[in-house]
């Protein structure tokens, strides 16, 4: 019973590492267990790294070669090219594109977005557009008097809230005798002024894509045609909204 009651581990005695001696202070602190297994993780670290580096190095092929051990120097410990390239302004998103869209998968895609133009064109009739020349309507009168009391709705023998709408303006008569959804209350007026607004947002947003895909083809074919080995000179640079202009060697086809 003794024996276990001096088993237990609250009535053991915590053993902490000693500090540095009186004697010894003016060496500094005293190195602790968890110092010495931080220091000799990161020498081991780097004796492993340099016998991988050594192994390397011997097992090299001495015929190997690429064109970077030509192209790029040794400055200050970091490899910098020498070989001048030329800076490229290219978007992030055409970059992505480039890389794994083929030219003919970029093409599919604008001229379906094209098509979905041409339809919401035809839908819409670029009723209220904000880029269509706004018409203007004279009335002519005969003295000031009628021009302070002119009443536009009334001219127009029509509804107050349809005054603004330059199309589908119903006079009071055909309002009374047909059904015409969306002409007598305003706010039915104001949500289809809404709804074709969003209309006019979404066309704008797919004629921009339907602009981006097209650079990017045209960057695409350029690249392609770069790689024929006919003498050619660079006659614009490459700009994020337009593809690169070279001029190639005219060749007599036999």
């Amino acid at each position: 019973m003794s024996s276990f009651r001096k088993a237990l581990k609250s009535r053991q005695r915590n053993h902490h590492e000693r500090s540095q001696p009186g004697a010894r202070k003016h060496l500094g602190l005293l190195e602790k267990k968890k110092d010495y297994k931080l220091r000799a993780d990161d020498y081991h670290k780097k004796q492993n790294t340099l016998s991988a580096l050594r192994k390397k190095a011997l097992e090299k092929n001495p015929d190997e070669f690429y064109f970077n051990m030509i192209n790029s120097k040794l400055q200050d410990g970091v490899h910098i090219a020498t070989k001048d390239t030329e800076e490229v302004e290219v978007t992030e998103e055409q970059r992505k594109m480039m890389r794994t869209q083929d030219i003919k998968y970029v093409e599919m895609k604008r001229v379906a977005e094209v098509k979905k133009i041409e339809r919401m064109k035809a839908e819409l009739h670029l009723l209220d557009a904000d880029s269509k020349q706004k018409n203007k309507h004279t009335f002519y009168v005969d003295s000031k008097k009628e021009v302070e009391s002119f009443d536009l709705a009334t001219h127009l023998n029509t509804a107050p809230e349809l005054v603004d709408r330059v199309y589908n303006r119903p006079t009071l008569k055909t309002l009374e005798t047909k059904s015409i959804q969306g002409a007598v209350q305003p706010r039915s007026v104001q949500k289809l002024a809404r709804q074709r607004k969003n209309q006019y947002k979404i066309l704008s947003q797919r004629i921009d894509r339907e602009k981006k895909l097209f650079v990017i083809s045209q960057k695409i074919q350029t690249r392609k045609d770069l790689q024929d080995k006919a003498k050619k000179v660079k006659v614009k640079k490459e700009t994020t909204s337009s593809a690169a202009i070279y001029k190639f060697e005219t060749k007599r086809k036999r």
